[in-house]
């Protein structure tokens, strides 16, 4: 089967903005992830239960850092394409 070449255009076109929707995704996904799995700390935990709350909360974090992260290069690249589409020379026929 080939693979169209409008559909890789379009693809090579928007991909700030999978970025942007990953991020999006990956940051409710590490909320979530938080919410379920460390939940609100312990008032007064054991030793392996507040190292089973820091361990689930660390990955939480990582989650939404690297949504964070992912968001805010989407975003940037879309900033960066617009702003060059529009001081960019257009061609004329």
């Amino acid at each position: 089967m080939a693979f169209d070449v409008r559909q890789k255009q379009k693809m090579k076109k928007n991909w700030h903005l999978y970025l942007i929707s990953i991020g999006v995704l990956l940051l409710i996904g590490g909320f979530i992830y938080d919410i379920m799995f460390a939940g609100i700390p312990y008032q007064d935990p054991t030793p392996v239960l507040q190292a089973n709350y820091d361990r689930h909360s660390g990955i939480a974090s990582s989650i939404m850092q690297a949504g964070a992260g992912l968001f805010s290069l989407g975003l940037l690249s879309l900033i960066f394409r617009r702003v060059l589409q529009r001081f960019s020379p257009t061609e004329s026929p």
